[in-house]
């Protein structure tokens, strides 16, 4: 059981990224806000159920999760809204899938990822249905575990890989289409006949 005094001291830390995901999902900076401290004010009231040793982290985003599709689920009961302000710094490909670590190759797929613009990887992946981006965003940006991913989402593993696999094979087509239409794909290679 862990003592309250030292939420604070615990939790605060993750703040940054919390904030970063809350903005992924609402796609408004003020909303993100919003999100973050009405997550924090619920981990803070139920941080004397939160188990010491365990994910602290996962524990925050499931809650963070949960908050914004409870909330995503009211407005959807509410009159259509425009948002005004819809910015965001997004950086999926030097993050996803490990590019990172493979920076000191440079495989035709990270080639490829580098000239498509942001702003057409922002939109792609905000063209996903909800349970998808989700899932892509715990997963790829996030770097959370089928299973932390499952117990943030509250779904079975093999509901996370599903998801997993559907968005991100949705992103790509998305993706693929892009670079198609631009010119941005290598010449496929021809065999030699007779």
């Amino acid at each position: 059981m862990a003592d309250q005094a030292h939420f604070a001291d615990l939790a605060m830390e993750h703040m940054p990224s919390l904030y970063s995901a809350a903005l992924r999902m609402t796609r408004n900076p003020a909303d993100a806000e919003d999100l973050v401290q009405e997550t924090y004010l619920k981990a803070y009231r139920a941080f004397a159920r939160f188990e010491e040793g365990t994910n602290l982290k996962a524990w925050l985003y499931k809650i963070l999760t949960n908050t914004f599709i409870n909330s995503y689920r009211a407005k959807k009961r509410r009159p259509e809204q425009t948002e005004l302000d819809d910015t965001e710094d997004f950086y999926l490909y030097r993050r996803l899938g490990g590019l990172e670590a493979a920076a000191a190759e440079r495989t035709p797929e990270s080639q490829v990822l580098e000239s498509i613009p942001e702003p057409v990887v922002k939109e792609a992946l905000e063209s996903l249905p909800e349970q998808f981006r989700m899932a892509v965003l715990l997963a790829d940006v996030e770097g959370f575990s089928y299973k932390e991913i499952a117990e943030i989402m509250d779904v079975p593993i093999g509901t996370v890989m599903s998801r997993l696999h559907r968005g991100r094979k949705q992103l790509q087509s998305r993706l693929w289409q892009f670079a198609t239409e631009r010119g941005l794909l290598p010449e496929p290679a021809t065999a030699a006949g007779p």
